[in-house]
């Protein structure tokens, strides 16, 4: 294996920058609270401060800022780098695959290419729709993808060879009860199953070469696809995995029709009210929260966590329970989430703004509550002619997704009831 002294050089040192800007953060949070404190001691007394409130905003902002900036630096490190041109592979066939994709790439040479995976019956094969890439920078753009995009994060992830995955759920389990011995059994029901469908759809990026950087034997070419495309693939499932509408796309969660949790059924995810329309209530506005929590049953609430945007988050920072501790603690070490009431916090930009009837914050087991499906292969496809004297490189990828399990994720909505 391949030993680079200069990546291991600056995996210190980003590493000693999220540490820094860790410390930096406590005390940041530690001035906000006082002033937020400050703040609410003026407010019970009724003499409000303006330039109080603007210095708390102002603290709450750089929170902000550098909780931002900690992530990117925590993301930098945890990315999963490929390994150096030298590795071994694993076997004579992995080897001869990856040597045939990098001269595919490097130099639109796609004969060898075509012959292994022709050879190998692989539906990737058809040089209209591109070349599977080889396994390792599939499992590392999977893995890459996993580190930044929230919801994938947080859901499973089930790998298919086909179009689509359905998933038959028991939504009413057969009768069950307690006999001795010697009496009599009486027939049970059937159960109720809903079968679910997880069409995988395409999602694609087009990263652009120069000349140059093909010809430089120096470039990883895996590690330079993965670094193009992990961004743009991030982006656009996160945002359909909360808000995608199920057309060539995955269906996010925020798109299930919704029912206030006390009429839940089957098929809807259950909603509380914040008890203020656009807003939280004016009056212990954290109650919202804890019935949020308690929504969801015991065995959900083990592995669940709040899900909001970085603009509803300094909302709730400001929160207090009746003890006088804040509800929303800073990360408990470098690199790590924030947490709410003790769960941890994730953000997803894609979540909506509080506004009236939004539904801003989610709070469940998304393991077991949301699935995402990757179809195995990811494809490439070099273009070296639509837009000369750059080669571009259609990349593709089919994902799938939404929820399995209505009951594992409950929804805040900023209404009175």
């Amino acid at each position: 294996m391949d030993f680079d002294i200069t990546d291991t050089a600056l995996e210190h040192k980003s590493g000693v920058a999220v540490r820094g800007d860790y410390d930096d953060f406590r005390v940041t949070f530690e001035e906000f609270k006082a002033a937020n404190d400050e703040r609410l001691a003026r407010l019970e007394k009724k003499r409000g401060d303006v330039l109080l409130e603007e210095k708390v905003d102002r603290i709450n902002a750089a929170l902000d800022a550098q909780h931002k900036r900690m992530d990117e630096l925590a993301l930098k490190h945890a990315r999963p780098a490929l390994e150096g041109r030298g590795r071994i592979a694993s076997d004579a066939a992995s080897r001869e695959h990856k040597s045939a994709f990098e001269a595919y790439v490097r130099g639109g040479e796609a004969g060898v290419l075509r012959d292994l995976e022709t050879k190998a019956m692989s539906g990737g094969s058809n040089p209209d729709g591109g070349y599977l890439v080889p396994v390792e920078l599939e499992q590392s753009i999977g893995e890459r993808l996993a580190a930044i995009s929230p919801i994938r994060a947080l859901a499973s992830v089930r790998t298919i060879s086909g179009n689509v995955y359905k998933k038959p759920f028991m939504t009413a389990g057969p009768a069950t009860g307690w006999v001795g011995e010697t009496d009599s059994r009486t027939q049970t029901t059937s159960p109720t199953l809903d079968a679910l469908s997880f069409p995988a759809m395409e999602l694609y990026a087009m990263p652009a070469a120069t000349a140059t950087l093909l010809d430089d034997s120096a470039v990883n070419i895996d590690e330079w696809i993965a670094q193009e495309v992990e961004l743009t693939f991030a982006v656009q499932e996160g945002a359909a995995f909360v808000n995608g509408d199920g057309t060539n796309k995955p269906k996010g969660f925020l798109q299930s029709d919704t029912v206030a949790n006390g009429s839940w059924v089957w098929g809807k995810l259950g909603y509380v009210p914040s008890g203020l329309a656009g807003g939280f209530a004016t009056s212990n506005p954290s109650d919202a929260l804890v019935d949020l929590v308690y929504a969801l049953k015991a065995g959900y609430r083990q592995n669940a966590a709040f899900v909001m945007n970085r603009k509803t988050q300094a909302a709730i920072r400001k929160f207090k329970d009746t003890g006088g501790s804040y509800l929303w603690q800073p990360p408990s070490l470098a690199g790590g989430r924030a947490s709410l009431m003790t769960f941890p916090l994730v953000e997803a930009e894609d979540m909506p703004d509080v506004a009236t009837n939004s539904l801003s914050i989610a709070f469940g087991d998304f393991r077991r509550g949301y699935l995402v499906v990757d179809r195995a292969g990811v494809r490439v496809l070099r273009d070296p002619y639509s837009a000369k004297p750059y080669v571009l490189f259609y990349t593709t990828k089919r994902v799938g997704g939404g929820v399995q399990d209505f009951d594992a994720i409950k929804l805040m909505k900023f209404a009175a009831s």
